[in-house]
């Protein structure tokens, strides 16, 4: 089984997150603003809505649109306030400066789920939800930087 795809050319990840939001260019803004992403690309519909979103941090990227009344992802997704405020997936974000990050999500209002900590990994975290209800876990500790994570040179494939 391949692990790695040899004729992709990548600048980022090849995981990216999806998430839904009611109003999605609130959301836009507020994810720009409090956790410092940068709009990459916007697509509005005829109505208004987005159609589809591309939002960096660093060399990460969340893809974002608009919650619809019908197509595919109506039938399989829900809303955090659909399901007691309930999550389905864990969002991590790292960040350089925690400390500055918790205090704009503090001031933008965000409900702070788990306190600033510093975990025995290292680092700094907090966690908290965005203005829509999705928990975001935001910490200055990068697992890409902890040798004790590093894959085996030349141990790219598993069957």
């Amino acid at each position: 089984m391949m692990l790695f795809m040899s004729g992709l050319q990548l600048q980022g990840s090849t995981l990216i997150p999806s998430l839904r939001y009611r109003d999605a260019h609130a959301a836009i803004d507020w994810l720009v603003r409090v956790f410092g992403f940068r709009k990459q690309a916007v697509y509005d519909g005829a109505d208004g809505k987005v159609m589809h979103a591309q939002l960096t941090h660093g060399l990460g990227m969340l893809m974002l649109g608009s919650v619809m009344d019908s197509g595919e992802f109506h039938k399989i997704m829900v809303q955090p306030d659909e399901i007691g405020g309930r999550e389905t997936t864990g969002l991590c974000l790292i960040v350089e400066d925690c400390d500055a990050v918790y205090a704009s999500a503090k001031n933008a209002g965000a409900e702070i789920v788990q306190e600033l900590t510093t975990p025995e990994y290292g680092g700094k975290a907090f966690s908290c939800r965005d203005l829509e209800g999705h928990v975001w876990w935001v910490g200055s500790y990068n697992p890409w930087n902890d040798p004790g994570n590093q894959p085996e040179s030349g141990n790219q494939e598993r069957s």
